[in-house]
């Protein structure tokens, strides 16, 4: 085997072991146990959206033995979220075999290491400052202008873990509130954007890398409500997304995902905003509308076989089922016309996580809009009514 195919093959009938029982690691084992894997989670939470499709073992994320147990059980190790416990991190890699590693963890866990690893790839992010004191967040809030964004170096999803200032008024209560998550902080310039993209792309240990065309990104109280793909984004923008999202996961060496989420400015400036090492939420409407998914991606990476096609082979639009939308998603979802609607030309393929509680604004599916033209799927959206109260 020459040096570039060179990395341990885990064949077809080896155990995948997960880190953490949600939805991704749920999708990510529905698309491997087609390809013949078997698969174990670890979480903490009863009948885990992962749990119902493969082997659970329930115990807490730092639970030392646990972690143990998981790594004899697996012939490779893999993760669906990035604050994974250090220690935990470590016994995996000692024991078992986890080609994502930990380095990329500790890159992507802390947003001022991620940023400067982003720059070292010779992509742009936005201005920023590192910010250890109310005197210099607002040093630096005077020299970015408001609105600018303070967020916390660690932890934070959706949302959390950050403070839009929109004066410098807000300078003083901004740090005092984020300053106790006790964690290092970071102010961003905000950018102008016209549009928030993403892309996912995949690389395995033989060197092997492939990107999947952009998304469009639509967020709703910061959390993502739609992907629409193609972007409506002029093709050579297209192009530049994903080349940068492919020099990111050279650079940083990946082995499995990497989810490149982008500012694009009106004058056609690109700007890395965040990365996530795993599938992403935005990567879903590769399941039905490319020739290969994200999840069946990142099983082969992580395996060490050939990359699959990552061609579109339909336009979709992705859209989020929260908890607030499951009622009025039941009450239509027998109507004739929901999934397979001719008169707009739109077919919709329904992924439900699993999650026993409907709560606000918690991800519980996702539905896929088939279509031969984008605009067509987001009328279809806005016709079901299950998304008025965005």
């Amino acid at each position: 085997m020459s040096e570039a195919s060179s990395g341990k093959v885990i064949q077809p009938g080896g155990t995948i072991g997960i880190l953490g029982g949600g939805q991704l690691g749920r999708m990510l084992t529905l698309a491997g146990r087609n390809m013949g894997y078997r698969f174990v989670t670890l979480d903490p939470t009863e009948d885990a959206p992962c749990g119902q499709v493969a082997d659970q073992i329930q115990a807490n994320f730092d639970d030392v033995e646990a972690a143990r147990r998981l790594a004899a059980l697996s012939d490779v190790i893999t993760y669906e979220f990035e604050n994974v416990d250090a220690q935990v991190t470590n016994i995996l890699m000692e024991e078992s075999y986890v080609p994502q590693g930990s380095h990329l963890l500790y890159t992507t866990q802390h947003r001022l290491r991620e940023k400067r690893a982003i720059e070292a790839a010779g992509v742009p992010v936005a201005p920023y400052a590192e910010i250890t004191s109310e005197a210099e967040l607002r040093e630096a809030a005077e020299r970015f202008g408001t609105p600018c964004v303070l967020k916390t170096a660690t932890g934070g999803y959706d949302g959390k873990g950050q403070w839009v200032l929109r004066s410098l008024d807000e300078v003083t209560e901004a740090y005092e509130t984020l300053s106790r998550a006790k964690t290092e902080l970071v102010l961003e310039q905000f950018i102008h954007f016209d549009k928030e993209l993403s892309v996912i792309a995949a690389r395995s240990p033989r060197g092997e890398v492939k990107a999947f065309p952009a998304a469009e990104n639509i967020h709703v109280h910061n959390i993502l409500h739609e992907s629409i793909v193609p972007a409506r984004i002029p093709v050579p923008v297209q192009k530049a997304a994903e080349e940068l999202a492919i020099r990111i996961a050279e650079s940083l060496g990946v082995i499995g995902l990497i989810a490149v989420e982008l500012f694009l400015t009106k004058d056609g400036q690109l700007y890395v905003n965040e990365l996530a090492p795993r599938p992403h939420n935005s990567g879903h409407y590769t399941m039905e509308a490319c020739r290969t998914s994200q999840f069946e991606q990142h099983v082969r990476a992580i395996c060490n076989l050939p990359l699959g096609s990552t061609e579109l082979l339909t336009p979709v639009v992705m859209v989020n089922l929260l908890g607030e939308h499951i009622a009025p998603l039941h009450d239509q979802l027998a109507e004739p016309g929901f999934l397979e609607n001719e008169a707009l030309g739109v077919s919709a393929k329904l992924h439900l996580y699993g999650k026993k509680e409907a709560k606000e604004r918690r991800k519980m599916g996702h539905i896929n809009l088939l279509t031969d033209d984008v605009e067509k799927a987001l009328t279809w959206i806005e016709q079901t009514g299950i998304w008025e109260s965005k």
